[in-house]
């Protein structure tokens, strides 16, 4: 017997306890590895898995039969339904035994992934919503691109595996596959992102992070050694090793996948540059972005308006401590004015972990221009592309973007960062296991392989070695 969530908002839904229904629904990460069969459905793709629906109307409570690994993905799914009176996590509606039943090809309320597409930011797909595989004559195609990948693969920013969030980190929510798409996608380093202002940072309704207070003094440092301590969990449950060294980067492969820690945002560091060399000892940190959504005590960022110029002196001596201890700096986010200082500041390679360029950033924009490029470029360091559908409509056009990045700035100079389950919208690289079909999108525009191997790992290897010594 169908429900519909037509029936769950008018209360109608409550006469079917006890009853086998079929519902369908936008599958949402819920601890899948660790509580097997565990998942949340929901009534339309989220922007991500921390973002569930306050209404538990929106929202159904799942423990499958089976495991049921369709993060991101839209189901039909068939169970014993449950109706709950007064839950103290504040559920309505459970569905037990639950079984896939099938994928269905259109959204609920007519709406279709390509039509969502469209209507740009009318509407928000999940970040890990999956592509559309390569058609089965082009697997020759596919089988020789993982071939050119190369065995160093690196991603140059990633929250997978669940890692982050506002709630998830305080609560120690369980975590998602992260070591298995890399292993089937032929991913070999990550660099596994926490990030340090999340506490005082909220999600707008037209999807744009934004500070919406203050910290108070010591809570960013507080929140980030949960975040690094549930970086160091995540990696032992799904038995990831960690880079700290040159030799432990060139050993990896996609079959025994590591994570070099990063942080998204210096804002832990509170002003006090002696906590860069404790994040360096205590939680092996070897890659560090300096700022994110919040104009901190190191500099200006390019989604607020300018507080500092550029750089701060603070920001200038938290580079002159990384490049003394090896540690990775990483101005994504970071205006021009900061990037132009930082480079002067450096004696290492800087990296712009994940952007796009494009000839006229606008106002806010987290893209760059020619000029933002070079001036990483410059130093010998990386910019990693990065898949927002709101830039590019598939892999190729993505292909299309490194493509046009690389003839402006050289392709030594450009790499791959995924932002994996961190966009606020959808992605064309939802998961380690297209990273495949990229490469064939990338060949298909021309790279061959010793650039592929470049874009896809070479560049940022460079980079590391160089940093790291």
């Amino acid at each position: 017997m169908q429900v519909t969530w037509a029936e769950l908002a008018s209360g109608a839904a409550e006469a079917r306890d006890g009853q086998w229904v079929e519902i369908e629904g936008w599958c949402m990460p819920a601890g899948i590895e660790e509580r097997p069969g565990y998942l949340i459905l929901t009534d339309e793709p989220g922007c991500c898995g921390d973002c569930l629906p306050a209404d538990p109307a929106r929202r159904i409570e799942v423990f499958a039969a089976e495991l049921i690994d369709r993060a991101g993905e839209e189901v039909r799914l068939a169970g014993r339904w449950r109706v709950l009176d007064r839950d103290s996590a504040g559920w309505r509606y459970q569905l037990y035994e639950a079984r896939l039943i099938a994928a269905p090809r259109a959204a609920p309320h007519g709406f279709t992934r390509r039509g969502m597409l469209a209507a740009g930011g009318l509407f928000t797909l999940s970040s890990w919503m999956p592509v559309p595989a390569l058609a089965a004559d082009d697997a020759a195609k596919l089988a020789a691109a993982r071939e050119a990948m190369g065995a160093l693969t690196i991603d140059l920013h990633s929250h997978g595996g669940a890692l982050v969030g506002r709630r998830r980190v305080p609560e120690g929510a369980p975590f998602v596959p992260l070591a298995e798409p890399m292993r089937q996608g032929g991913m070999a380093v990550i660099c596994l992102t926490v990030v340090a202002d999340s506490p005082v940072t909220e999600v707008t309704p037209d999807k744009r992070i934004k500070p919406v207070r203050d910290p108070a003094p010591g809570e960013l440092y507080a929140f980030a050694e949960k975040s690094f301590a549930r970086l160091e969990a995540l990696v032992a449950a799904q038995k990831i090793g960690i880079v700290t060294d040159v030799a432990g980067l060139r050993a990896a492969r996609a079959e025994r996948p590591a994570a070099i820690v990063a942080s998204e945002g210096a804002d832990f560091l509170e002003g006090r540059i002696d906590r860069v060399d404790e994040a360096y000892a205590r939680w092996k940190l070897r890659h560090l972005q300096l700022t994110h959504y919040r104009v901190n005590e190191l500099g200006d960022i390019q989604t607020e308006p300018p507080v500092h110029g550029g750089l701060t002196d603070f920001g200038a001596e938290v580079i002159r401590r990384c490049n003394r201890l090896g540690i990775v700096v990483d101005v994504a986010h970071g205006t021009y004015d900061l990037v132009k200082r930082a480079a002067k500041v450096t004696t290492k390679p800087l990296v712009v972990s994940h952007s796009s360029f494009t000839p006229k950033p606008g106002a806010r924009s987290r893209q760059i221009s020619e000029e933002h490029a070079r001036v990483v470029a410059n130093t010998g360091g990386v910019i990693g592309i990065w898949p927002p559908a709101s830039i590019f409509a598939d892999l190729a056009g993505m292909a299309e973007g490194i493509a046009r990045l690389a003839d402006k700035i050289g392709v030594d100079f450009v790499g791959l960062g995924t932002d994996m389950m961190g966009l606020t919208g959808p992605s064309v690289l939802p998961s380690y296991r297209n990273l495949p079909e990229l490469a064939a999108a990338l060949m298909a525009r021309g790279f061959g392989k010793e650039d592929l191997q470049k874009i896809l790992g070479g560049n940022y290897r460079r980079v590391f070695e160089a940093t790291i010594g």
